[in-house]
């Protein structure tokens, strides 16, 4: 890490990437250059490269870009920055007042509005290992009086206006993180998310490249927001060309008034420049995830979740002879979903009474905990702490405790009601519920789910609310993680509506998706590790027909293809065959062995005909590599296409392995690896729904 300030400039350096920018006292901040490391590159040669002259029809003087590109400034970018003082001191035009490095190395820069006595305190940071950049923004009401703000963007990024390619990742339940690649037109590229989650639609994240940029070669760059309710991401090219980026918190109406000496904070906005293509941002943003995860010191054990075995019919019996075969196959956790509660036999009713159901466990869950236990697997439990049915003894005793607005009627939605967690009784019952009930059972392992959009989050005085109740979602985790350090907790939002980095840094795995189909699992799975790290991407090996989608596929294929992920499982083991039990166990075991590998590992998509997934995991010395290749329809030619092997040293000899289905393994030889990656394995000729994995070990 190289940071400097000077007269000149602000320079920070850290792995592989560069920000300068200009924070002279009395001047607007701006951003010099955000991207790929300029080694010998100095702010007057910057400087002088940029220099634009005068354009007619316009400003005498052009008018630079600066930090939040405020109204006052004259900018013709959308502002960053939108507040007002009941009406007045609006158009605002911070200056420099203050920057420094705190002791981590991160840079302050501290701007003021003199005419509102606004203060805007700016943080940007590199990570040294991945050269990931994180900005974020704080406004300080200094003023004697009340400050709305309707709008705060981490910071007004400008972009490399070659950037002319944008993805962005949408779907829907059952098929999330859908990429969607568009050309950035003169105008505005916006998303916009007001769920109160996430989102299954919006995810907060995008991807840029060149016209020519691929996995391995080009310009590329990606970012993130850092939030869990509701955001705003846009992309504008501007009519002089220039690209510039926004990110923040989609406020509403009302939502945030600062009085005197009261701070609003955005969240944290990532990014991440590569010349070496889309695969190297990737990996740069997937090891800088990695390196903020909850630390457990163990691998990630292989789950068993009961949801599609039972649904809602649970016994103790059935439940118990379900772990018996979950060990069997090599399960190391066993967590018990929705349906262990209060009146709770199906979704209308019971939701929020977080007491053992005497009616369905009359002896409690403790015989059935300590018997996953003695099996050897952690226990783990289902909870959707908020939410509540109308129809349950929390909603009859505090029908006031949940979000809504007075004379508008609620969406009904899954039978439920989102609870106001703001206030300070709710949360303090959740976190007894839940805290009694880990430490009478010895959970090792939470389920955190959330099954609905927040239409009128409105709190008891009518006012929106979701910045307060993600920052209260945030503080009821932190409470219960700093009373149960060793407490593994799963961010589940009816599959992957809340999967962003603000909740992994404080849960351990996300829910990819509540569909098991094996075939569309592929696409789902390589559209979330964008961002995601396989090791916190839940997958798991469903029925054989699949209850989303009815489509059916054989074991060899579901268990292929839930290899790569933190795998696990979701059926009901006594309706699948003794073969297809042995088929399972292997795959299982061929998962345990290569887990190290698969979970930290340096992951790279490999470029392949639609009708192919292919994806691969290579060590850090890339003397070691997994592959999986799943044939999802008919090879459209006479013989298949070719498998090139991406991230291995050209320089080593390795041994090639085709080590699943096991019907078809195999071992090939020792062959270069320029000839793997560059000259390619021929695929076998294979039905559809088929998933290929291959295993190559760099002779000694």
């Amino acid at each position: 890490m190289a940071n400097e300030i000077s007269d000149e400039a602000v320079i920070l350096r850290a792995g592989g990437a560069m920000i300068m920018l200009a924070a002279a006292g009395g001047e607007r901040a701006r951003l010099l250059y955000a991207g790929p490391d300029l080694p010998e590159a100095t702010p007057p040669q910057l400087r002088a490269l940029g220099q634009r002259s005068h354009a007619p029809g316009g400003p005498e003087s052009p008018i630079t870009a600066s930090f939040l590109n405020t109204i006052g400034t004259g900018h013709p970018s959308p502002p960053g920055l939108l507040a007002h003082a009941m009406g007045q001191h609006w158009a605002l035009d911070p200056r420099v007042v203050e920057v420094h490095f705190d002791d981590d190395g991160a840079c302050a820069i501290v701007t003021r509005d003199e005419a509102s006595s606004i203060e805007l305190h700016h943080t940007i940071s590199l990570d040294p290992a991945s050269g990931v950049a994180t900005f974020s923004s704080s406004l300080a009401n200094g003023s004697d009086n009340p400050i709305a703000l309707e709008w705060l963007s981490a910071l007004c990024l400008p972009l490399d206006a070659r950037l002319t390619l944008l993805t962005s990742f949408t779907g829907r339940w059952a098929s999330e993180f859908q990429a969607e690649r568009n050309e950035l037109w003169r105008g505005s590229f916006l998303r916009e998310n007001r769920k109160g989650r996430t989102s299954h639609d919006s995810y907060p994240g995008f991807y840029l490249g060149t016209g020519t940029t691929s996995e391995e070669h080009g310009l590329a760059c990606a970012v993130h927001l850092a939030w869990s309710g509701n955001h705003r991401l846009r992309v504008d090219r501007l009519p002089d060309g220039d690209l510039s980026l926004q990110a923040g918190e989609l406020l509403l109406p009302g939502e945030i008034a600062l009085a005197p000496g009261e701070t609003y904070t955005t969240p944290q906005l990532h990014a991440c420049w590569s010349n070496e293509g889309y695969g190297d941002v990737t990996r740069r943003l997937l090891g800088f995830v990695r390196s903020r995860l909850p630390a457990h010191g163990k691998p990630r054990p292989v789950h068993f979740n009961t949801w599609e075995a039972v649904y809602f019919d649970h016994s103790p019996e059935k439940l118990m002879m379900l772990a018996d075969q979950a060990a069997a196959v090599g399960a190391e956790r066993f967590v018990l979903d929705d349906g262990w509660f209060g009146a709770r036999r199906s979704d209308r009713a019971g939701l929020g009474d977080w007491f053992v159901s005497e009616e369905i466990y009359p002896d409690g869950l403790k015989p059935l905990a300590g018997h996953v236990r003695a099996l050897g697997m952690e226990f783990g439990l289902w909870f959707e702490p908020e939410m509540v049915n109308a129809d349950s003894d929390l909603y009859r005793a505090h029908p006031d405790w949940v979000l809504g607005v007075e004379g508008v009627e609620p969406i009904a939605s899954r039978h439920q009601l989102p609870l106001d967690l703001t206030r300070e009784e709710v949360a303090d019952y959740l976190f007894e519920r839940i805290d009694a009930l880990v430490r009478e059972l010895g959970i090792a392992y939470i389920k955190w789910d959330m099954n609905r959009d927040l239409q009128h989050p409105g709190d008891a005085e009518g006012r929106p609310t979701v910045h307060r109740q993600t920052q209260a979602l945030y503080a009821l985790i932190d409470r219960l993680r700093a009373a149960h350090p060793a407490l593994v907790i799963e961010s589940c939002s009816s599959g992957g509506a809340r999967a962003d980095y603000a909740m992994l840094q404080r849960t351990d795995r996300v829910w990819t998706s509540d569909n098991n189909d094996a075939r569309q699992r592929h696409a789902i799975m390589r559209g979330a590790a964008h961002f995601l790290p396989l090791s916190v991407l839940g997958n798991h090996v469903g029925p054989r027909r699949c209850h989303i989608t009815g489509r059916r596929f054989d074991m060899a294929f579901r268990a292929g293809t839930a290899l790569f992920g933190h795998m696990g499982m979701e059926l009901d083991l006594a309706r699948e065959s003794e073969a297809d039990r042995a088929t399972l166990a292997a795959a299982i075991a061929l998962h345990k062995r290569h887990r190290t590998l698969i979970h930290g590992g340096d992951y790279h998509r490999l470029d392949t005909a639609p009708h192919l997934s292919a994806i691969g995991v290579v060590d850090v010395d890339r003397r070691e590599a997994l592959y999986q290749c799943a044939v999802l329809d008919q090879h459209p030619a006479t013989h298949p296409p070719r498998l090139y092997f991406a991230g291995l040293d050209p320089s080593l000899d390795y041994e090639l392995a085709l080590v699943w289905p096991e019907a078809m393994a195999r071992n090939f030889g020792t062959y270069s690896g320029s000839a793997l990656s560059r000259h390619g394995l021929q695929l076998p000729l294979t039905l559809p729904d088929t998933c290929l994995i291959y295993h190559l070990k760099a002779e000694d």
